[in-house]
């Protein structure tokens, strides 16, 4: 069974950080992307991050580029992302998700639309 768990949210105050983890079961995230997505209360889920199966290929929403970082422990089996001088407005249930692509080399992509499998969110709240 897919299994996707992640961890590492809570509250923090504006400017401080956070390392989120994604610890993926009965799959190797070695043959997945794997992304992480954020939806705020009242807004859509958007994509912030994702990495491909390559290491060093990773993609990063506008908003939160220069301040968050993706990266992947194969031997663990997880995904982590770092997120630096939080903001108010990165307040938001974080979720990774997962698909299985066949290439190695390719750049992942932001949109919902090729994950195949999600974890059930980790809250993470900024505030004074």
């Amino acid at each position: 069974q897919l299994q996707l768990v992640e961890s590492g949210g809570a509250l923090v105050q504006p400017g401080g950080s956070l390392r989120l983890s994604c610890v993926a079961s009965g799959f190797s995230v070695d043959n997945y992307v794997i992304g992480w997505f954020r939806q705020a209360p009242g807004k859509e889920r958007e994509g912030v991050s994702c990495i491909s199966r390559h290491v060093r290929l990773t993609n990063y929403a506008d908003s939160v580029k220069g301040r968050f970082t993706i990266s992947k422990d194969n031997a663990r089996n997880t995904v982590y992302l770092q997120i630096n001088t939080l903001k108010p407005e990165d307040t938001a249930i974080y979720y990774c998700a997962a698909w299985r692509s066949p290439q190695v080399f390719v750049l992942c992509k932001l949109s919902e639309g090729e994950y195949e499998y999600w974890g059930q969110g980790t809250q993470v709240t900024v505030s004074s």
